[in-house]
């Protein structure tokens, strides 16, 4: 990757916004950049067309195109001087273009881009605009590796201020940093099938997909890693368009991504041919889901809560032998009734063997609730009693915030080398020598459930704090005491509101 080249694409994608923001029918990042997206897209897939053309012509081979004559980027767009502008421009891309790729129909690929742009709109009003864009967009060649590799990471930087435009939209953005983590420490091998069930901007899938890259020796290798090894589960529209198009511009030339709920199938309906090896996950947290999509559960852990239901759907989806890593609020780890109910079965049924304690702050602005990683895999065969637990022992490791640093912001955000004496811990963790400065301590699984004399569950606890810094807060100057307890009030009237949430909803 050359610096003429990173600079020439960040030029030319500045420009193309620059002209969108003179276009009445778009209002902020939020309609740009899927805007621009589908337009990257309709040019990227064209280039892509025209490999396999040439490709096919070197092995004597006939090849069909997916997107047909009439639809395809060559036909509308790439003559800058006497392509079609204007309203009759608007016109096409309204009425034809647009519509067409709605309708396609046979092979999957074709379906696959029926679906993707099901939702997809026009919503520039000027034809001329339009043309500019679209000249500016021609100038991008996918041929090429390196404008590949540079527009790929240009693409996240624009995630990434759509995330910070979004404002409570933003939830569907993980930090890259978590998302490297999980991926690195869950470790996904050529051959597994990996799933994100949530997996919006396609930011697991994405690091999945590099992950496995460097692994990739033989064609094989590679045929498997592009068709059989990533898949991806997305109900919203935005976040389907532009997970696709991430992992599009990373290399993968056919997206394994559904738009669908994953919560839809009922859990007890999930068998063998629908698990994966590796989960890698950010599920929604904070939200609700209706009624219909919560009669997929069993009447005893049935909840609104979303993480709650993901929670299950995880479980329920992992192969035996499998791993993951899935980030969840705080509330999941010290919540009694449903939640206890589903942490006992994690806990009795797979090997919940870390938990990372993030810092306040990671996902801030955007939300300001706790969250932690949760690490575990489902046994290889089955437990020789149901008094057994697969979890012996939970290993918990706090994550603080670099020395100096008292909260996460935009010009301060977390890097991955922050994680590095965690990584360092993680396989030598029984060692007494590598206790990580007080970072990791191990609880045994049995104490974490309670129950009452007849043997019924009270509660399942994994909102266990620091043992070495227990007396932390003896010690805090006045100022960041009463900031601690203020905080912590906070988050206390929260709770209360979710809970008359809950009540209003069941009156």
């Amino acid at each position: 990757m050359t610096q003429n080249t990173r600079t020439q694409l960040s030029s030319l994608i500045k420009s193309s916004r620059d002209i969108m923001r003179k276009d009445a029918g778009l209002n902020g990042d939020l309609d740009r950049l899927p805007q621009l997206s589908w337009i990257l897209f309709l040019k990227c897939y064209d280039d892509l067309e025209l490999r396999r053309e040439e490709d096919a012509i070197v092995a004597r081979k006939a090849y069909k195109p997916v997107i047909p004559e009439g639809l395809r980027w060559r036909d509308w767009a790439s003559d800058e001087n006497k392509g079609t502008t204007g309203e009759a421009l608007l016109k096409f891309v309204n009425n034809e273009l647009l519509p067409g790729l709605r309708e396609l129909t046979g092979s999957d690929e074709k379906l696959k881009i029926a679906e993707l742009f099901k939702e997809t709109y026009n919503r520039m009003l000027s034809g001329y605009l339009l043309r500019d864009v679209a000249n500016l967009v021609n100038g991008i060649h996918f041929q090429s590796r390196d404008e590949i590799f540079t527009l790929s990471h240009l693409y996240e930087s624009m995630l990434k201020e759509m995330r910070d435009a979004a404002g409570d939209s933003g939830e569907f953005y993980t930090p890259r940093p978590v998302v490297k983590l999980i991926v690195d420490r869950v470790k996904p091998k050529l051959g597994e099938r990996i799933l994100d069930p949530a997996c919006g901007t396609g930011g697991f899938l994405v690091e999945a997909y590099d992950f496995l890259k460097l692994h990739a020796k033989t064609a094989e290798d590679e045929r498997m890693l592009q068709n059989g090894s990533l898949f991806g589960v997305e109900k919203k529209p935005l976040p389907f368009l532009l997970g696709t198009m991430n992992l599009l511009l990373h290399g993968v030339e056919t997206p394994n991504i559904s738009r669908d709920n994953a919560l839809r199938k009922p859990l007890n309906e999930i068998g063998e041919k629908d698990r994966f090896e590796v989960i890698v996950t950010n599920p929604p947290f904070g939200g609700e889901e209706e009624t219909g999509i919560q009669l997929n559960f069993p009447e005893s852990t049935r909840a609104s809560e979303t993480a709650l239901l993901f929670m299950q759907f995880i479980m329920r989806s992992l192969k035996p032998g499998g791993r993951c890593g899935v980030v969840v609020p705080n509330g999941t780890l010290f919540g009694d009734g449903v939640s206890a109910r589903i942490k006992e079965q994690l806990l009795r049924n797979f090997n919940l063997h870390t938990i990372v304690r993030l810092p306040n702050g990671v996902f801030a602005p955007y939300t300001s609730i706790p969250t932690n990683l949760l690490f575990f895999d489902r046994p290889s065969s089955p437990l020789r009693s149901a008094q057994d637990l697969a979890t012996t022992d939970v290993w918990f490791y706090e994550h603080v915030l670099p020395e100096g640093v008292k909260n996460y912001t935009k010009t301060r955000p977390m890097t991955f080398e922050e994680f590095a004496p965690l990584v360092e811990w993680w396989d030598a963790r029984d060692d007494p020598s590598t206790a990580a400065q007080g970072r990791a301590w191990k609880v045994k699984a049995a104490d974490l459930m309670q129950y009452d004399a007849n043997g019924n569950l009270l509660s399942v606890n994994l909102d266990v704090k620091n043992p070495s810094r227990a007396a932390d807060l003896e010690h805090l100057p006045p100022a960041e005491l009463a900031e601690s307890i203020a905080a912590k009030e906070k988050q206390i009237l929260g709770l209360m509101d979710e809970i008359k949430s809950l009540l209003a909803q069941r009156l």
